[in-house]
C-alpha cells in the first residue's frame, strides 16, 4: 500500500459556505488541502477565514481564471510538500464526494505516471448543457487526440508529484486549461486513467462559472485555427481543381497539382499560426510531405472509387475532403507539430524506494 501524502487542491472564486462542507470532508479523510481564492468579493472573506482552519488558503487579489488558481496552487505544492505524494484537483461546490477523492488517489498512487480522472456516468437529472457540452467535447476530443474519454469537463482529477513540472508548463488561464491538460498528456503520451464517480449537480449547476460562449471557444481555440487553416487550404485546393479540371479535363492531375499547391499554404499557416511549433522546418516538412503524399495517394484513390460509383467528381470532392481533414489534424497535433517540451520524463522519484 502507498504510503504518499495526499494533497486536496481546491481553486475557489465566490464560494459559499458548501466549500466548508467539502474541506471538512477532506479532511477528517486525511488529505492536506490547499485552497485557492481566485479574486473573489469582499464578501466571501468570512468564509475563506473559516477555511484557513482546515487549509492553507492562497489568494489572487483578482480573478485570474481557474487554471491560473490551479498553476498557483500546483507551484505551491511543489515548494512545500516533499514527494512523493498525490494531488487530487476538486470543486469547491461540494459535487465531488470525499469517497470519490479517495478512489482517484488510490487510482493515481497504483500507477504515478497516469492522469486519473473522476468519471462521471451523467445518469439521473443532469442539466441539458452539461450533458450536451460534454458529449461535444467527448468527440472533439477524441477525433483530435486519437484517445477515448469519457467525461472530458470533469473536475476530480488525482496525479502524483510526477506530473507537476509538465502541468505548470500547460497553457491556459481558465477553463480551456483542464482540456489543454487532457490534450498536452494525450500529446505526450501519458496515460489518462478514468474512475466512474457519481454524478452531482447542485441547484441545476447554478454555481458554476463557466462562460458556454466564451470559455468553449477558449477550450476549442486550437482546433478552431486549425479548421480555419483547413478551410483556407480546402478553397485554394477546390478553386484549383475545380479550374484544372475545367481546362484539362484530367481528374488525376487536377487533383494532385491542387494537392500540392493547398498542403504548402496549409503547412505554412499550420507550423507558423496554428501549433507554434518549434520542431526544425526540415524535420516537419519531411514528415509533413510524406503526410501529403499519403493524403493525395488516399484522396485520389477515394474520388475515383465515389466517381467509379457514379457520384459526381465535384461533390464527390466534399466528403473526401472531410475525411482527410481528421486524418490530418491527428497526425499534425500528435506528431509533426509536437513540440519538444511536450514530453513528460516518466520517472521515479527516489524517495520511493
Amino acid at each position: 500500500m502507498s504510503t504518499s501524502k495526499r494533497i486536496a487542491l481546491i481553486p475557489a472564486y465566490e464560494p459559499d459556505r458548501q466549500l466548508i462542507d467539502v474541506l471538512s470532508g477532506l479532511s477528517v479523510n486525511g488529505f492536506d488541502v490547499v485552497v485557492v481564492n481566485d479574486g473573489s468579493s469582499p464578501e466571501c472573506n468570512p468564509v475563506f477565514e473559516e477555511a484557513s482552519s482546515h487549509s492553507t488558503v492562497l489568494t489572487h487579489d483578482i480573478n485570474r481564471g481557474k487554471g491560473e488558481a490551479l498553476k498557483t496552487g500546483l507551484k505551491y505544492i511543489s515548494e512545500h510538500f516533499t514527494a512523493p505524494y498525490t494531488v487530487v484537483c476538486v470543486d469547491a461546490d461540494g459535487q465531488h464526494r470525499p469517497d470519490d477523492a479517495i478512489s482517484v488517489c488510490e487510482r493515481s498512487e497504483s500507477e504515478r505516471e497516469a492522469l486519473v480522472l473522476g468519471s462521471r456516468r451523467f445518469t439521473g437529472k443532469v442539466p441539458f448543457k452539461s450533458r450536451a457540452g460534454n458529449t461535444i467535447t467527448r468527440f472533439v476530443f477524441r477525433i483530435s487526440s486519437g484517445v477515448s474519454v469519457y467525461d472530458t469537463q470533469t473536475g476530480l482529477r488525482a496525479f502524483s508529484d510526477l506530473l507537476i513540472p509538465s502541468l505548470l508548463e500547460i497553457q491556459g488561464e481558465r477553463y480551456e486549461y483542464e482540456m489543454n491538460m487532457l490534450m498536452q498528456m494525450a500529446r505526450a503520451h501519458v496515460p489518462i486513467r478514468e474512475v466512474p464517480i457519481e454524478t452531482i449537480y447542485l441547484n441545476d449547476n447554478a454555481s458554476s462559472h463557466f462562460n458556454p460562449l466564451i470559455d468553449s471557444a477558449k477550450i476549442y481555440w486550437e482546433i478552431l485555427r486549425f479548421s480555419g487553416s483547413s478551410l483556407i487550404g480546402f478553397c485554394v485546393d477546390y478553386l484549383l481543381y475545380c479550374i484544372l479540371n475545367a481546362v484539362t479535363g484530367q481528374l488525376v492531375f487536377s487533383n494532385v497539382a491542387a494537392r500540392i499547391v493547398s498542403a504548402t499554404v496549409n503547412y505554412t499557416i499550420n507550423r507558423n499560426v496554428v501549433f507554434k511549433s518549434r520542431v526544425s522546418v526540415v524535420k516537419s516538412a519531411v514528415q509533413y510531405i510524406l503526410l501529403a503524399v499519403a493524403i493525395i495517394i488516399c484522396n485520389t484513390l477515394l474520388l475515383k472509387y465515389l466517381t467509379g460509383l457514379g457520384v459526381n467528381r465535384y461533390l464527390a470532392k466534399i466528403p473526401v475532403e472531410m475525411i482527410m481533414f481528421l486524418v490530418s489534424w491527428s497526425v499534425q497535433h500528435m506528431l509533426i507539430f509536437r513540440n519538444p517540451g511536450d514530453s513528460c520524463e516518466k520517472k521515479e522519484n527516489s524517495d520511493d524506494n
